[in-house]
C-alpha cells in the first residue's frame, strides 16, 4: 500500500495551469498531456479499485469477527442456563480471543479506509483535472491561433515592416514611371517631324480647288438659265 501511495503522490499536485505553463508548444502538447493524464487515470482507477477491495474485505472481517463474538456470548449464556459452567467458560475464552483479534482487525480496517479515501481523492482529483483540461482544450487552441495571427499581423504592420514594404512599393513605382517616360521619349524621337510649310501649301491648294469647282458649277447653271430664257 505504501508503494501505491508513493507511486501516485505527485498526482495530488497535478494542476491544469501549472501543466500549461510548462508546455513548450501548448497547441501540440495539450493533446499529449491529456493522453498521459488519461493513461495515469486508468492506472489510478485500477489501483483505487484494488485498495477499495481491501477496505471492503477489512470491513467484512470486522463484521464477521463481531458476529462470532456475539455468538460466543450467546452460547456462553445458553451453557450457563443449562448448568454447564465449564462450557460457558470455554465460550467466553473464545470470545476473549476474538475480542483481541477484533482490535487488530479494526486497526487494519481504519488503515484500509484511510488508504481507500486517499486513493479515491487522487482518482477524483485527476479525473477532475482531465475534465477541466478537456473543456478548455478548444478554448486554449483558439486563443493560441488568435495569438499567433495577432503576432503575425503585428510583425507585418510594425514600423520596420510597414515602412520596408512601403519603401519597396515606392521604388517599384519610381522604376515604372521612369520606364514609361523613357518609352514615351523613344516614341517621340521615332516619329518623323512634319513639314509645316508643306502642310500650309496643301491647305491653300485645297481651298483653291474648292473655289474653282464652285465657280465652274455656277457658270454652267447660268448658261443653262440663259438658254431657258432665250437670252
Amino acid at each position: 500500500m505504501a508503494n501505491i501511495l508513493t507511486r501516485f503522490k505527485d498526482i495530488m499536485a497535478a494542476n491544469v495551469n501549472s501543466m500549461l505553463d510548462k508546455m513548450e508548444d501548448p497547441e501540440k502538447m495539450i493533446d499529449q498531456y491529456l493522453r498521459n493524464m488519461e493513461r495515469d487515470l486508468s492506472s489510478v482507477k485500477a489501483e483505487t479499485a484494488a485498495v477499495m477491495a481491501v477496505e471492503s474485505s477489512a470491513k467484512r472481517k470486522v463484521e464477521e469477527c463481531k458476529e462470532e463474538i456475539s455468538k460466543m456470548e450467546t452460547y456462553a449464556k445458553k451453557a450457563l442456563k443449562a448448568g454447564n459452567e465449564s462450557d460457558a467458560r470455554l465460550f467466553l475464552q473464545k470470545k476473549e480471543t476474538l475480542t483481541t483479534k477484533l482490535q487488530t482487525l479494526e486497526k487494519d480496517c481504519e488503515i484500509a479506509v484511510a488508504n481507500s479515501a486517499k486513493m479515491r481523492e487522487m482518482h477524483d482529483k485527476l479525473a477532475d483535472d482531465i475534465q477541466k483540461l478537456s473543456e478548455k482544450r478548444t478554448e486554449i487552441k483558439t486563443k493560441l491561433k488568435i495569438a499567433k495571427t495577432t503576432e503575425k499581423v503585428n510583425s507585418m504592420t510594425s514600423a520596420s515592416g510597414l515602412n520596408g514594404n512601403k519603401s519597396a512599393f515606392e521604388r517599384m513605382e519610381e522604376k515604372a514611371n521612369k520606364m514609361l517616360d523613357e518609352a514615351n521619349a523613344k516614341a517621340e524621337l521615332n516619329t518623323p517631324k512634319k513639314d509645316e510649310v508643306e502642310d500650309l501649301m496643301k491647305k491653300y491648294n485645297d481651298e483653291n480647288s474648292d473655289e474653282n469647282k464652285g465657280s465652274s458649277a455656277i457658270d454652267e447653271e447660268l448658261e443653262k438659265m440663259k438658254k431657258e430664257l432665250g437670252l
